[in-house]
């Protein structure tokens, strides 16, 4: 899993409330577990006029001229600024990895969804939760402002401004040190690499008919 240290990026706005999971990766693209190929299909729906299919050209299809991720202010983003109960509807872990492969590093929003929340820290992705009138502001900024950026620096948990200005966000202990790190569940796993290569051989000394092919 890639870490998460320093991010300083673009900001994209998804100006809405209860952004779900379909919205973000929709339902026909859950055919594959690579992790990866999913960028041309995030907001499918919104993005593009016509109907998308899995592992289809998306070079040429026709765009939505008026959905933001579409405009030239926007390209390159890796924040995307959001409204509350982000990521709600159903459990897929597919909304994360289009997130990540379009180039998305970290939501900010005033609310998340519970397992979408849980799923970006497994995926190296950070959402940040701040309160309702900063995000207002921040929406505000970045409307105002061409190639408007934002710095997110994990180790502080501040989001910095253009101004310098440092909006603090909480995270859980354990995550962050899992982000910084590049650590999910099988890298956690493979910490102890040793020990259970060590318990293995002693297992299969000791009970060696569990080893029998």
């Amino acid at each position: 899993m890639k870490s998460f240290t320093t991010v300083s990026g673009i900001v994209a706005p998804m100006d809405r409330a209860n952004v779900d999971t379909d919205m973000i990766i929709p339902k026909q693209f859950l055919k594959s577990i690579k992790r990866s190929g999913f960028g041309p299909f995030l907001f499918d729906e919104l993005r593009y006029l016509d109907k998308g299919k899995p592992d289809m050209d998306c070079t040429g299809r026709p765009k939505n001229p008026d959905f933001p991720l579409n405009f030239a202010r926007y390209q390159g983003a890796q924040v995307l600024l959001a409204r509350e109960n982000f990521g709600c509807g159903s459990s897929r872990e597919h909304a994360p990895w289009a997130l990540d492969d379009f180039g998305i590093r970290s939501v900010i929003a005033p609310s998340f969804a519970d397992i979408f929340y849980n799923n970006c820290f497994k995926n190296g992705m950070l959402p940040i939760v701040l309160d309702e009138a900063i995000v207002d502001q921040l929406f505000q900024d970045m409307y105002a402002t061409e190639g408007y950026q934002l710095t997110i620096d994990l180790e502080k948990q501040v989001v910095i401004k253009p101004d310098g200005a440092e909006l603090p966000f909480e995270v859980d202990s354990f995550r962050k040190h899992c982000l910084l790190n590049g650590l999910d569940d099988i890298g956690l796993t493979l910490q102890d690499a040793d020990a259970i290569h060590s318990y293995e051989e002693k297992l299969r000394k000791t009970s060696p008919w569990l080893f029998a092919s």
